[in-house]
C-alpha cells in the first residue's frame, strides 16, 4: 500500500497552571479536533530555552498536535498561514515571549 503525505501541525505550550494556558489548549484541542478530525496532547515534556536575555531557562512543556487532510508541498502556502495565525493567537492569550508552532510532512499508511 502507498504511503500518503500529510502535514501534521504541533504546538508547544508552556506547562502552566495559569487559566489561559488551560484555555488556549482547549482552544486548540476543539480547533484542531472539529477541522481536523482530532488531535493529541502530550503533557509534562521537559525543555529549555534561552530567554532574549540570554539565559536558560528550564520549561515544562505540553504537545498539542494535528496532521491535516493536506499533502505538504502542494499547500505550502496555505499552511504556512494557518501556523502563522495558531501562533498570532497564541501570543494574544498568552504572556509568552517565545511561542513554538511546528508544521512538518508526515506519511500516514494508507
Amino acid at each position: 500500500m502507498p504511503l500518503s503525505e500529510r502535514a501534521r501541525v504541533e504546538v508547544y505550550l508552556p506547562d502552566l497552571p495559569k487559566q489561559a494556558y488551560q484555555d488556549l489548549l482547549h482552544a486548540l484541542d476543539q480547533e484542531f479536533t472539529y477541522t481536523f478530525g482530532g488531535c493529541t496532547i502530550i503533557r509534562g515534556l521537559d525543555g529549555s530555552y534561552l530567554s532574549q536575555a540570554g539565559f536558560k531557562l528550564q520549561d515544562r512543556v505540553t504537545l498539542i498536535y494535528t496532521d491535516t487532510p493536506y499533502g505538504f508541498q502542494e499547500n505550502f502556502e496555505i499552511i504556512s498561514k494557518y501556523a502563522d495565525k495558531l501562533r498570532d493567537a497564541a501570543f494574544q492569550a498568552l504572556e509568552e515571549e517565545a511561542m513554538l508552532v511546528v508544521v512538518h510532512q508526515v506519511y500516514h499508511s494508507a
